[in-house]
């Protein structure tokens, strides 16, 4: 009796023993399971990570290479400007010193000439002064005679003068309002097509503004509605992801739970198997 006892045990342990072994694999292969996704989350991030701080690098290379570029390109154009400055410099020191020299040598020769011409003229004026007196003396009376003859035609010229400038003023100032009539006319006219022709330009500025700003407004609505759509998005991913992983945590928990359950019971039932054998074995005994 006693050693069937023992073999009944022996057989319900080792039952239970490979019950709790099936267990313990599942258990262990769920943990590795969790422990690949989260190994693969893991690189894959890494992963990303690289790439972003790649692509980070190769815009901060591509910046400094271009700013590299443009000191590189603003230092030529400077040192190019330094050298025609210098050269203008120089050129405008060269032709100074060329102008001086002309100036010199200009001013020498022509103080010679006007010298040897202000003598001559002195001379001239002399001889023309002896000559102009002489005939100014033999011309003034005849000057006095042909003055008296065209004082007279001088009178009857001036009164027909004073007769024509009278009629010609008058048709000069009938010619001159009708020509400001026409100009005033004209000038209103095109005062009116200016006015008109500025309204219509505003009018097609206002449009053009509110054209342009309305595309704008738009583009700036459409950009702001996907940037909410795909702020959504992500938080709506998040969402899923942590909903999942708690999901899964809660599967976890509850198959533990149960087989915590049922390894309490098989627990509590080969105890009572136990007591009852023992109860038995003793009032056997």
């Amino acid at each position: 009796r006693c050693f069937y006892d023992q073999k009944i045990l022996r057989k319900t342990f080792g039952e239970w023993k490979e019950w709790w072994t099936g267990c313990r694999e599942r258990k262990l292969s769920l943990k590795a399971a969790s422990h690949y996704r989260h190994l693969l989350h893991n690189l894959i991030f890494k992963a990303w990570r690289a790439y972003v701080c790649q692509q980070q690098g190769k815009r901060n290379k591509y910046y400094v290479a271009e700013s590299h570029a443009k000191k590189k390109k603003l230092l030529r154009t400077w040192q190019c400007w330094v050298v025609y400055v210098n050269v203008q410099r120089t050129k405008h020191g060269m032709q100074s010193v060329a102008l001086a020299f002309r100036e010199r040598s200009c001013l020498r020769i022509s103080w010679a000439v006007w010298r040897r011409r202000y003598y001559q003229t002195c001379t001239r004026h002399k001889m023309n002064v002896l000559a102009l007196q002489h005939w100014a003396q033999s011309l003034q009376f005849r000057a006095w005679l042909q003055w008296q003859e065209l004082y007279l035609y001088s009178q009857n010229d001036k009164q027909k003068e004073t007769r024509a400038v009278a009629h010609h003023q008058r048709w000069e100032l009938k010619r001159c309002l009708e020509a400001w009539l026409g100009y005033l006319s004209l000038h209103r006219a095109k005062k009116h097509q200016t006015e008109l022709a500025r309204q219509h330009h505003q009018s097609r500025v206002v449009r053009r503004c509110f054209s342009d700003w309305r595309l704008s407004w738009e583009c700036r609505r459409r950009m702001r509605a996907h940037q909410k759509d795909i702020g959504k998005l992500a938080a709506r991913i998040a969402l899923w992801r942590v909903f999942a992983h708690w999901k899964h945590y809660v599967v976890l928990c509850v198959e533990e739970t149960r087989q915590c359950e049922l390894a309490e019971k098989h627990y509590k039932h080969h105890l009572l198997v136990l007591q009852r054998f023992w109860n038995h074995w003793k009032s056997r005994l």
